[in-house]
This record gives structure tokens, sequence and C-alpha cells, in this order.
């Protein structure tokens, strides 16, 4: 059984690796990272699918470089894990840069766990 501080070690470089992939555009990269039942809720309220989100992503209207995520945290709790991390991004959509250089949250979405 994986202690603590090694679970901590693996989510930690799988969530690094996702982050490069995004910037790479690798599909595969990325969809290997996500549930097949994965959902987000954008910032127009729309509830987005794993193929809609990936294929946002690599989209070649899209393009992010650098991608970095600061202080990143991950909380254990059994057999979920909850990473949490603010994440800094540049780079343009449809050739325009984002709002002030700098994407901006639009939306926080927060749910009650079932019982």
């Amino acid at each position: 059984m994986p202690t603590e501080a090694d679970t901590i070690t693996v989510l930690t470089r799988q969530a690094n690796a996702w982050a490069q992939a995004i910037v790479r555009k690798d599909r595969a990269a990325i969809e290997a990272n996500m549930a097949d039942d994965f959902r987000q809720i954008d910032g127009q309220g729309q509830v987005e699918t794993k193929q809609s989100f990936v294929n946002d992503l690599v989209s070649a209207d899209l393009v992010i470089a650098p991608y970095t995520v600061e202080d990143f945290d991950i909380r254990l709790y059994g057999d979920v894990a909850l990473l949490c991390g603010r994440t800094r991004m540049t780079g343009s959509y449809q050739g325009k840069p984002f709002k002030n250089g700098r994407w901006q949250i639009v939306s926080v979405q927060i749910s009650k766990m079932p019982d």
C-alpha cells in the first residue's frame, strides 16, 4: 500500500505531465488523465464532456504558453484526492491575446457531495 507521501508524489507528477500535455496539445496525454465521464461547467454555464473539453484544448484557435501552476496543494481523503492550485497562462484565442494578457475566472462550481 503506497504511503501518503508516495501518493502525493505520483499525483504531482501526473498533474505536471497534464499541464505539459496541454501546452503541447497532446490529445492522448491529456485524455490519459481524464475519466471517460469527465464533466466541466464552462464560463457560460454549459456542461462540457471529456471530448468537447479536449477538443477545445487542442484547437488551433487556442495557443497557451507558458502554463504554470502556483500554490499547488493536494488533499487526500481516503481514496479521493483533491488537487488545488492557481493556474497562470498566457497565450491567445483566435489570434487575440487573453484579456489584459491573462485569463480571468468567471465562474466557480461548488457542489455538496452526496452522503
